[in-house]
């Protein structure tokens, strides 16, 4: 058995701030999505410096699973929650959010400038480049979450469901239906299988219970707040907080629940939208850091730069709580057959919520001439097949039609 290491029992700032360093080399080096950066965090933390036993690894990748939000980036924040406190693991998402977080948001101030350089071609090549993301992804998911003929069904009729009747409400509702049925029907879920060495979570059971009343209070209040206020950026703030709070399955699936929230409402329209999706598929770290485009366009002529900040840390903030709230509790909790169940009815109707996306408005902003399709195609074959890392085929097809589509 890996030797675990010694948990510190007064973790205190310089050890917060290894955190952070270690984390940032992951968050300007760690491309290739959600999968790879699992891979890269195994490699630093378990094998080379230690931090963490395999057992302990797989524990907590476990508990990320389980949890909304994205999983790698959980993962950093309970890597950094064993290795250092609670400011371990705000340490552990700064680090490795920062980079793409500072792109993102500059690049909602450049878009304008590079397509009066480059005409709008650039564009296209960012919606067919993650129109293909996207499908790959669908395709992914599909494999590695429907486990039978019930998830199928589900999965299947979300998707019809949603293109039907598409919105972030219909989202939402679908989600906690997915949930109610997979306790009943999906309880014989494999357990997941505890870690070997089980240690004290830092900070304790009563910061655990204060993260999850303020993930509560936060989730509820702040639509609350924003229209008594009428503050956009409250508004802002809690589009963002519950949509963090409500992804299941990954960082892909922050593009439906985002568009139901920030189209629909015309806060920005679909083809900037799916652009600066795109754009992300070509920076290292977590994929929520399109956020930070999303809320810097919005609020450009006010400041972009505190809309995007606004959003960061809103669709992150969730992440952080429940992982605090979360971890004291895990070992009760993963060996529970209902909530086990939950999580994986919750799944199956995210693979649909996302093909329902595939469909509308990914392949109809990225779809304008029948030729587009082969290019959709093309732009897949390089991923799933040809399997180049996705920042290579994102640039490749921006450059590509800003050269022939001026």
């Amino acid at each position: 058995m890996d030797p675990q290491p010694a948990p510190d029992p007064t973790p205190g700032p310089s050890r917060a701030l290894e955190v952070f360093g270690a984390f940032l080399r992951q968050g300007l080096t760690a491309f290739g999505g959600p999968v790879a950066h699992l891979a890269y965090f195994r490699r630093d933390f378990v094998e080379r410096r230690g931090w963490l036993s395999e057992a302990a690894f797989a524990d907590l990748l476990a508990l990320s699973h389980f949890l909304p939000g994205p999983a790698s980036s959980q993962l950093g924040m309970a890597i950094g929650l064993r290795r250092a406190g609670p400011l371990g693991a705000v340490a552990a998402w700064i680090g490795f959010t920062l980079p793409a977080a500072i792109a993102m948001i500059a690049l909602a101030y450049l878009a304008p400038s590079i397509t009066q350089a480059w005409g709008d071609g650039w564009l296209h090549g960012l919606r067919v480049a993650a129109a293909a993301v996207v499908m790959q992804a669908v395709l992914a998911m599909w494999r590695g979450l429907i486990k039978g003929p019930v998830q199928g069904g589900m999965a299947i009729g979300a998707a019809a469901g949603l293109i039907i009747a598409p919105g972030p409400v219909a989202q939402v509702l679908a989600i906690a239906a997915g949930a109610l049925i997979g306790r009943v029907l999906l309880r014989d879920e494999a357990p997941v299988e505890p870690s070997a060495t089980p240690e004290p979570a830092p900070g304790g059971t009563r910061l655990a219970i204060a993260a999850l009343v303020a993930f509560v209070v936060l989730l509820a209040g702040l639509p609350l707040l924003g229209a008594v206020l009428k503050s956009p950026l409250l508004d802002l703030a809690g589009v963002f907080y519950r949509t963090g709070a409500l992804v299941f399955g990954g960082g892909h699936v922050v593009l439906p629940l985002l568009q139901g929230e920030v189209v629909d409402r015309g806060w920005l329209d679909a083809d900037t939208f799916l652009a600066g999706y795109g754009a992300m598929q070509a920076l290292p770290g977590p994929l929520f850091s399109f956020a930070g485009f999303v809320g810097a366009a919005q609020f450009k002529a006010a400041g972009g730069w505190i809309g995007g900040l606004t959003a960061i840390v809103a669709i992150f903030l969730p992440s952080l709580l429940l992982m605090l709230g979360a971890l004291p509790f895990w070992d009760r909790l993963k060996s529970s057959a209902a909530a086990r169940g939950a999580v994986a009815g919750a799944g199956a109707v995210v693979v649909g919520l996302l093909a329902a996306t595939l469909w509308t408005p990914v392949l109809s902003a990225a779809v304008q001439r029948p030729a587009d399709w082969a290019l959709v195609a093309a732009a897949f074959v390089f991923l799933a097949v040809a399997r180049l890392p996705p920042w290579l085929v994102v640039i490749g097809f921006a450059v590509a039609t800003a050269l022939f589509l001026r």
